[in-house]
């Protein structure tokens, strides 16, 4: 749908460049567009600046062009950032507003404490009509600096619809193949994953690896485009195992393909659980063992696993008393983090400190849908997590790091 955006400042064959780039954002665009004029501005990813020096000539150098930030030292500080770009300024004063777009901007938070506060209040400090926008996928709140900063305008994107992804979807149409078909097969891969995963690009990466499979049966003849229902039995399970992929990527397309192929041709398609392992860094394994430990676990049973023993249990018989039914088909518990942090750092092999990273770690565990967390996040009381993985996914990550978690579980004793 174009001709949505109109204003005055903008041609309106850019306003339709935008509307055909970002669908099904007009409201957002918008208003974006109602409150910026002309945009000569840096963008600066903070996943290639990984040091403020990066930041700094980038800036200069969008601004003032190369030989601006030529004569930067080679680790500028802050003020001899401020003070090189007043100096710019006085040679080349804006005509509208410049803007600093920051993309991926929750890695400022790996920065030094004072480059975010700064940026929020870089008007003042270069007495110029420059703007800071910051773009992240998490809320403002989950890095706003401790120290006292400037409070940012908010403008929220909300996840798109299941409407709006059929829409933008539907528009990758293969060209082999027509639009209706296409937009059948987004339908189909919708309704398998738009439970599980809202995220565009990880649908659009799943819709482009499973249309080949999704095709077969119409490239050896057996079928009619407009036998959907057939097309469908025929994805269906393919479709069900990819869900095991959302979000982790353990395996390349041409893998998955050739995954596919071993299958068809008789052969045993191992599951993907044995690899969706691959991806994590090496402390979240031991924290999803001890996330699972912790679900399926009874939590007076600790003490007899874990303490004094540094992962070794002793060979005794543990009875269980008054237990009726498998922890396992009750399904998984929900514990406290100190409780998930107590039985980590008993089962790790190596002595870890309790730093920020293993907190991230817990962040991005839940984020990957691994790990789910049930208390709210304005409670007083500590958070609560439960594992939402199978025992063969977990089996699979444990064999990667040498640790038998069979050896721990209080069902299998």
């Amino acid at each position: 749908m174009t001709g949505v955006l109109h204003h005055p400042g903008y041609a309106d064959e850019k306003l339709q460049r935008v509307e055909q780039l970002i669908p099904c954002r007009e409201l957002q665009a918008g208003m974006l567009v109602s409150l910026m004029g002309q945009l000569p501005h840096a963008a600066v990813s903070c996943v290639e600046c990984v040091s403020a020096a990066l930041l700094y000539e980038r800036v200069l150098t969008s601004f003032f062009g190369r030989s601006a930030a030529s004569f930067l030292p080679r680790s500028p500080s802050l003020s001899e950032f401020v003070r090189l770009y007043r100096h710019q300024r006085s040679q080349s004063p804006a005509e509208q507003t410049r803007y600093i777009v920051m993309e991926k901007a929750e890695l400022l938070r790996d920065a030094d404490a004072n480059l975010l506060p700064a940026l929020l209040r870089l008007q003042e400090l270069v007495d110029d009509n420059i703007t800071v926008i910051l773009l992240s996928e998490i809320v403002w709140e989950k890095f706003r600096p401790n120290t006292g900063c400037f409070e940012p305008l908010l403008l929220h994107f909300p996840d798109y619809s299941k409407g709006e992804l059929q829409q933008i979807l539907s528009t990758d149409s293969h060209p082999s193949y027509s639009a209706e078909l296409y937009s059948s097969y987004i339908n189909i891969l919708l309704g398998v994953f738009y439970s599980v995963c809202r995220d565009l690009r990880e649908l659009r990466h799943l819709a482009a690896l499973n249309f080949n499979k999704f095709c077969e049966p119409l490239t050896e003849g057996k079928v009619k485009e407009t036998e959907t229902h057939k097309l469908w039995r025929n994805i269906e399970p393919h479709l069900k195992k990819a869900m095991q992929t959302v979000y982790i990527r353990e395996v390349s397309s041409l893998q998955w393909e050739q995954m596919q192929q071993t299958e068809d041709e008789g052969g045993a398609l191992r599951g993907l659980s044995a690899h969706t392992h691959v991806e994590l860094p090496y402390y979240s394994k031991f924290l999803l063992i001890a996330a699972y430990l912790a679900s399926y676990n009874p939590a007076r049973t600790d003490k007899r696993f874990f303490v004094k023993h540094h992962g070794k249990i002793r060979k005794t018989n543990f009875l269980k008393k008054n237990e009726k039914t498998s922890n396992h088909l009750l399904g998984p518990k929900p514990f406290a983090l100190d409780r998930l942090l107590a039985i980590f750092y008993s089962v790790v092999d190596s002595r870890v400190a309790p730093t920020a990273s293993i907190f991230s770690q817990i962040s991005s565990l839940v984020t990957l849908q691994l790990l789910t967390q049930i208390s709210h996040t304005d409670q007083l009381d500590a958070p609560k997590y439960k594992c939402s993985i199978s025992l063969d996914f977990i089996s699979a990550v444990s064999r990667t790091v040498n640790f038998d978690i069979v050896k721990y579980l209080y069902d299998f004793l």
